[in-house]
């Protein structure tokens, strides 16, 4: 609404001397009512009157008395006024049903392993999280459409506006091996292929397209055979030895039981024409609408840092025998 469209209508503060004014049968009673003076009032009704350029108030009697403008005035204005009560009350309502109830939505991966500490970390508080898990493209769009509160996924920048995304940490791909196989000096992966079959992510997920694009710029060329959208199933085939496969520390934290019958190797121990293969990462970040939940999104950041940082990130580097930089790292 422009400034000119605005002039047209009465504030709410004017609406409401009108209605005092009505209801306390005198200027002086709605004085009293409002706090203010009586001289305060009265120039809060000529304003009006002269907005709407009709006289409301008949000034001929003792005490002065509504003419029938302002009593269709009064009607409409107890109503908008009943109204404006309401609207502020249901949006401070959801501020205070937020504060009880907050929807968090996480990949898969995120959910399995790291819910539980969040559930956790908030039990007793005032704080209720309702955990929903998915994958990244269907949980922004939920948090773009406000079906969530907050969400951890692995885009960093989004369309909607207003939504703030923070950094979490980031994690390599590894190769996954049988344990029992036996390999000399790891060639390419075009060349690992060639003993064992490349177990891959479908297309459709986001993390088969990473390793997709990153098996395409490193020209390795390796035969699409067995694909899988999760994965359980797909190391459920490495721990049988039939294949290898790409994958994260966390995805294979969350079918942990498949640790014992897998093997598990950083990309940079392989190498293409003598150089090792760079590093490939993904990273989660925090997305939240800004000045909607409090400190709550800074609250859950630190928890959710600290969470992996302290914990999950030793278990997973401990289990598949590596450094606790070959599993995560931070900053910006």
């Amino acid at each position: 609404m422009n400034d000119k469209s605005r002039a047209r209508y009465p504030d709410w503060e004017l609406l409401e001397s009108w209605v005092a004014v009505v209801e306390a049968g005198s200027v002086s009673e709605a004085a009293r009512r409002l706090k203010i003076s009586q001289a305060g009032v009265s120039q809060r009704i000529k304003a009006i009157e002269s907005l709407l350029d009709t006289i409301l108030l008949d000034r001929s009697t003792r005490p002065a008395r509504p003419t029938s403008a302002g009593q269709r005035l009064f009607e409409h204005a107890t109503a908008i006024l009943q109204s404006a009560d309401q609207m502020v009350e249901g949006v401070r309502s959801v501020t205070r049903a937020k504060r009880v109830v907050v929807r968090l939505g996480c990949v898969d991966s995120f959910a399995a392993t790291i819910g539980p500490i969040i559930i956790r970390a908030l039990a007793g508080t005032s704080q209720q999280i309702r955990l929903w898990s998915g994958i990244t493209p269907t949980l922004d769009a939920q948090l773009d459409a406000r079906q969530l509160d907050m969400a951890v996924t692995t885009t960093g920048m989004g369309a909607a506006a207003g939504v703030r995304r923070r950094k979490l940490f980031s994690e390599p791909y590894v190769v996954v091996l049988p344990k029992d196989f036996t390999i000399g000096r790891p060639g390419s992966l075009t060349e690992l292929s060639r003993h064992l079959r490349f177990i891959r992510y479908s297309a459709r997920s986001v993390i088969g397209q990473h390793v997709d694009n990153y098996l395409t710029a490193h020209a390795d060329s390796i035969e699409r055979t067995c694909e899988f959208d999760a994965t359980d199933p797909m190391l459920s085939l490495v721990a049988a030895g039939l294949g290898f496969a790409i994958t994260t520390p966390l995805c294979i934290w969350q079918s942990r039981h498949f640790v014992p019958d897998i093997r598990v190797m950083p990309l940079c121990n392989f190498s293409r024409h003598g150089r090792p293969y760079e590093a490939l990462t993904r990273t989660f970040y925090l997305g939240s609408r800004e000045n909607e939940l409090g400190s709550l999104p800074n609250d859950m950041h630190e928890l959710l840092c600290q969470a992996y940082e302290r914990q999950v990130s030793r278990d997973i580097a401990k289990a598949l025998s590596l450094k606790p930089e070959q599993v995560y790292s931070f900053g910006e």
